[in-house]
């Protein structure tokens, strides 16, 4: 792409016509941008050159829909020009440790000086004040503090963690876009914009909110696979199959377990739906049904029902699923399966954009030309922007 040219505006959905600078980072930070991109925003991704760890390539697919630039930040002449990105921008996102985008050049003050109706999103674990902000930490340390990881799983001796999903997708990037989009609403009001701390243990505790609300009331019990929505409940579980696969089933409402025993074929065995004392008895019977028959067996006994029933499956199978297949939820698009932009609306359709670089600094001429800044070649030359080799 070193010749050819890029033009923005070219999203579909209804960020379309919102300007973002991303300072590139790993998970929580690129997965935000990944969503603003997703839904219309004009992204460019200011990546050091070289890269990122565990990031880059074509197959990164928290790195599509925006182009790839390298920069060299170590150089002051760089902060210069993310201060010019910054000028004709409406946000940046960063994910550093707190601090070094000040000593960069490019922190809160100097972007906001430059530009005031800038919303400054920052993205980090512990947040940008308190005893642990400034130490390293990941997923399963910012979840473990706010009382998420100790009741995850079904194994009562340890908890279970479910890869990063909870904490840098859940309680972070989510909150950030929330963050941004709500102080970008707040801009076009006041004129002004601010800086948005979004940490993931701030997010990942908000999630819990109805848990609190559980331990307040006095009906949930602080261990594993004692409660209604834990596994505790024999009608809110998983199941293996005679194949080795397994079901979820979630009957919580009387009408819908009553559904699921008839349709297992249980109904004359099985315990009342509200008698707790015989859970085990319960628990036993319905295993022993499940595996008597494979996944497949199961799913055409329960496709469509108020059973409350879905077959657990691998996400190479969940494409060929027929509602994934229906809604088109998953798709492949430039040789890789990925998911659709999410949400959906009725307007202002959001479509999947350019796919990912297939390497630091492809876009790096093109994208900076295109955001006007001045004598890109001069900075390519004197090292200060790096653009890929064709």
């Amino acid at each position: 792409m070193t010749g050819e040219s890029f033009e923005l505006g070219q999203g579909t959905g209804p960020l379309r016509g919102i300007k973002v600078v991303e300072i590139a980072g790993i998970g929580p930070g690129p997965h935000a941008c990944t969503i603003l991109a997703d839904l219309g925003a004009d992204v460019i991704r200011v990546e050091r050159p070289g890269g990122q760890m565990l990031s880059g390539g074509s197959h990164d697919l928290l790195t599509r829909g925006r182009p790839s630039v390298a920069l060299n930040l170590k150089d002051p002449a760089a902060a210069g020009v993310v201060l010019d990105l910054v000028a004709d921008a409406d946000v940046l996102v960063e994910g550093m440790r707190p601090g070094v985008a000040e000593r960069l050049g490019i922190g809160p003050d100097a972007c906001l000086e430059r530009n005031p109706r800038l919303v400054y999103g920052r993205m980090t674990g512990w947040g940008q004040h308190g005893p642990w902000s400034q130490a390293a930490g990941h997923d399963m340390n910012y979840i473990a503090i706010t009382g998420t990881l100790h009741g995850l799983g079904q194994v009562k001796e340890k908890p279970q963690f479910p890869a990063n999903l909870v904490g840098d997708f859940g309680g972070g990037s989510t909150y950030l876009v929330i963050g941004v989009l709500a102080a970008l609403l707040e801009a076009k009001v006041s004129g002004e914009g601010q800086v948005v701390d979004a940490a993931i243990v701030d997010g990942t505790a908000h999630l819990n909110t109805m848990l609190a609300a559980f331990l307040a009331a006095g009906t949930f019990k602080e261990e594993r696979v004692s409660n209604l929505l834990d596994g505790g409940a024999p009608y809110y579980s998983i199941y293996e199959t005679a194949d080795g696969e397994h079901m979820s089933v979630g009957s919580l409402e009387p009408q819908f377990y009553a559904l699921f025993v008839e349709l297992l074929g249980i109904k004359d065995q099985a315990p009342g739906q509200f008698e707790f004392d015989r859970f085990d008895e319960m628990r036993d019977l319905i295993a022993a049904r499940f595996k008597e028959k494979t996944r497949d067996e199961w799913c055409a006994i329960f496709d469509g029902t108020d059973a409350c029933v879905a077959p657990i499956l691998k996400f190479s199978e969940a494409v060929d699923h027929p509602h994934i297949k229906a809604r088109e939820i998953l798709v492949e698009k430039d040789g890789i399966v990925q998911p659709q932009p999410a949400p959906r609306f009725s307007r202002t359709e959001a479509k999947l954009g350019m796919p990912p670089a297939p390497r630091t600094g492809a876009h790096t001429r093109a994208a900076l030309t295109a955001w006007g800044i001045d004598d890109v070649d001069g900075l390519i030359d004197r090292g200060i922007a790096v653009q890929a080799d064709d």
